[in-house]
């Protein structure tokens, strides 16, 4: 979602200095390459590149197509195929051995539906939706992003005859959360979709303002995440100290329920060094249905505060130590550790080593 976040701040911004801008958009990879379907960069007629659709070596020629569909006012598929050697001399070389579609939409402001203004609406709400782009691997026309869709709300464009057929799909990718690619038929020519799950950015709750909250929230805010920091002494819980953070809030533990709304991507880390202010606030998280709690210290502080609130047998809700163990000393390691952590557990991934990985490093390959 930051990269989204970015790019609709880089629109903004050549909107207000009158610069055309056409979105790139990964929408296809057979085989392997840096970034999936779905990544997206934002291109400026002045060369501005905001987002990546690659480690790098695609920008350069994907500006030149980028500036063409400006100019011509139309969107451009276009294939980037690294077993193909006339790719090196474009200088591409992706040296990932795969092929890359990419969408090239210019953007034009009095158009409603046009891809900013869906990715605005994707990122208008804390709620899950679905993104669907539309492209042809055979055909010149490419329709581009035609709907963002949630359960209570769907933005698109005019595509009739398979309008009802995408809907479903979304619903299904919406329900799963999983992307996937479907295949339509429009007046006998086949069309392919990018059905793209989006979830909200995860939304941090630091209940502590140490020092050692500040590279989390720094680190946490690198990755786009919403972050609360929470504390009760009004003296180092101060947008001063924590600038990244969406929200400070000064609270004793049974005020914060009322100030934060949980959802499916929020994650709580107790780290006060208070162990008073700690175990009130783990008690009230354990009746709640928030997905992570982390607690930092010893295991055996936090096996005290669970036998103490005659909740042992609700360990295994508590991820404590918080972190995972890459041997973190200094505040800014610990805070790797536990980003690392919960970026794996929202992910659902396993979070070892990728060489120790058999299957693809990404799941929908």
């Amino acid at each position: 979602m930051k990269e989204i976040v970015d790019i609709i701040s880089a629109y903004h911004s050549a909107v207000k200095e009158n610069r055309k801008t056409a979105l790139a958009t990964v929408v296809k990879v057979e085989g392997s390459s840096y970034r999936r379907a779905g990544a997206r960069m934002l291109v400026t007629d002045d060369g501005m590149l905001t987002g990546a659709i690659s480690g790098g070596c695609l920008e350069g020629d994907a500006l030149r197509k980028a500036l063409s569909a400006i100019h011509q006012g139309e969107n451009k598929l276009v294939t980037y195929d690294t077993t193909d050697e006339d790719d090196a001399k474009f200088g591409v070389q992706l040296g990932c051995n795969g092929i890359v579609h990419i969408l090239f939409e210019p953007i034009f402001s009095d158009d409603q539906f046009n891809p900013i203004e869906l990715l605005k609406a994707a990122n208008s709400k804390r709620e899950n939706c679905v993104f669907v782009t539309l492209f042809s691997l055979e055909d010149k026309t490419q329709p581009g992003s035609v709907m963002l869709f949630r359960e209570d709300s769907i933005l698109e464009r005019n595509i009739p005859e398979i309008a009802g057929s995408i809907k479903n799909d979304a619903f299904d990718v919406l329900k799963l959360k999983l992307s996937r690619i479907e295949t339509y038929s429009i007046e006998g020519k086949n069309y392919d979709a990018l059905i793209e799950f989006i979830p909200p950015p995860i939304q941090l709750i630091i209940a502590g303002a140490g020092n050692d909250a500040q590279p989390l929230v720094s680190m946490a805010n690198i990755l786009g995440w919403e972050i609360t920091v929470i504390d009760g002494r009004q003296t180092h819980c101060t947008l001063q100290r924590f600038p990244s953070a969406k929200s400070i809030l000064v609270a004793k533990p049974k005020e914060i329920l009322a100030n934060i709304e949980i959802d499916r991507q929020t994650a709580f880390v107790l780290m006060t060094h208070n162990y008073n202010y700690d175990i009130e606030l783990l008690n009230i998280l354990l009746e709640t249905n928030v997905p992570y709690i982390g607690t930092l210290g010893p295991k055996k502080k936090l096996l005290r505060m669970l036998d103490e609130l005659g909740k042992s047998d609700e360990i295994a809700k508590v991820n404590g130590p918080v972190g995972l163990d890459i041997g973190a000393e200094t505040a800014e390691e610990i805070a790797v550790s536990i980003i690392a952590e919960i970026k794996a557990v929202f992910s659902g991934a396993s979070s070892k080593m990728l060489k120790e990985k058999t299957q693809s490093i990404h799941s929908y390959e």
